[in-house]
């Protein structure tokens, strides 16, 4: 009986240390993939996002508030998705250069609250549903640290051109039509962190991203249009928060430099 037992324990004891060696080594044993991909001057690729966009408004003092002191005007943002392109250039071992442009499909809804001048306002009046699509092209600058086997962490500045295609900014009607409209020329800045991920055959990088506008999108109503729409703001800008995935695939080796 105890030989029995003492043969369990040896190969009990043998299954433990081939596990705990294994988890040790493992690391060690790990192979490095795409050990050239970084060292590629010009490299290409595409990613998609999911993000979410929001306005930041800022009121009017005077038309801005209602009789109870209340915002007239908020903002309710929304989650959509987008998908673009990438262009890196290689600097040096630690900053790249990438422009992504990308169309993003925005949607957001704008109440205004103006039951107390118009108690019989219908819904039409009190909501604006403003669809955007912008073409969103950022120059990034790309800050990375060293490979730790097949990741490295990287953070990302930039400036960015925001078209938007929905903006209405040439319609001559305005809120008094049920038309909201915006600016179509839009500049921002872009901040950005994520891991890069180096699979046998491409690069896979999952990343979060915001993009803040600096330029005021608002345009004013007709004259004569009430003053409690886009006369109940100063400044409307927007902001985004994006989840983003990236795929780089591998360029032939007589690009490497």
């Amino acid at each position: 009986m105890k030989r029995k037992f003492r043969v369990l324990a040896l190969i009990i004891t043998a299954l433990f240390s081939n596990s705990v060696d294994a988890q040790l080594f493992r690391t060690r044993d790990r192979m490095d993939n795409l050990v050239d991909f970084d060292n590629q001057k010009f490299s290409w690729g595409f990613f998609l996002a999911g993000n979410y966009f929001d306005y930041k408004i800022d009121l009017n003092p005077q038309n801005g508030l209602n009789n109870k002191n209340q915002n007239r005007v908020l903002s309710k943002g929304s989650a959509s998705f987008g998908a673009g392109l990438i262009g890196k250039m290689r600097v040096n071992e630690y900053i790249d250069l990438r422009l992504e442009p990308s169309l993003q499909f925005v949607q957001r809804k704008l109440t205004f609250d103006i039951k107390d001048l118009y108690p019989s306002a219908a819904t039409t009046d009190l909501e604006r549903d403003v669809k955007s699509t912008y073409v969103d092209v950022p120059l990034l600058v790309e800050f990375h640290g060293n490979r730790w086997y097949n990741s490295r962490p990287y953070v990302a500045l930039g400036v960015n051109y925001l078209g938007n295609l929905q903006s209405n900014e040439n319609s001559e009607s305005d809120n008094q039509q049920q038309i909201f409209r915006t600016k179509t020329h839009n500049f921002g800045y872009t901040g950005e962190i994520g891991i890069q991920f180096y699979f046998s055959r491409f690069k896979l990088t999952p990343a979060v991203r915001g993009t803040f506008f600096l330029n005021n999108e608002l345009v004013s109503d007709n004259p004569g249009t009430p003053p409690y729409w886009a006369g109940a703001m100063n400044h409307l800008s927007s902001r985004a928060f994006m989840f983003v995935l990236k795929f780089e695939n591998y360029q032939d080796r007589k690009s490497v430099v």
